[in-house]
């Protein structure tokens, strides 16, 4: 079953049982993969799929910054539902501690030794990891094995 295959199924599923939170989250996303699909020109593979669910993610995440900051708790408590939603339909996440494997090999391969090396790195080990970690992160833990 493909991922556009999972997210109608499971939208029926949230129709049926009146989730109404899961129902619009849902509803998001096919919607930012329509768009996404007209832009390009043809249907989504799951790849690109999933880029388009983490990009609706980071972007949940940054909302539920401001939220917090705010002290909208109301809005903060709906965001994180929606980011549950949202992270149901990514790939397992990498650990930090298997991220640092990965990134130490990377490191290895490449010869780094210092933070100007950082752009060579990333540009590596980012497609080895993409739907698997945060971008953020997978920087954080590539500047500390560079200290």
């Amino acid at each position: 079953m493909t991922l556009a295959e999972q997210l109608s199924g499971d939208m029926k599923q949230a129709m049926k049982d009146k989730d109404k939170v899961r129902l619009s989250v849902i509803r998001m996303v096919r919607s930012a993969i329509k768009n996404q699909e007209i832009a390009l020109g043809h249907e989504l593979s799951d790849a690109e799929i999933v880029t388009v669910i983490q990009k609706e993610l980071k972007q949940r995440r940054d909302s539920l910054q401001v939220f917090e900051s705010a002290s909208r708790d109301d809005l903060v408590q709906q965001v994180q539902v929606e980011i549950e939603v949202l992270n149901g339909y990514l790939p397992v996440q990498l650990t930090e501690e298997q991220l640092r494997e990965i990134a130490g090999q990377v490191i290895r391969e490449l010869g780094a030794t210092s933070k100007s090396d950082i752009g060579k790195i990333m540009a590596e080990l980012m497609p080895k990891v993409r739907a698997q970690a945060d971008g953020k992160l997978v920087q954080r833990v590539v500047q500390s094995l560079l200290n």
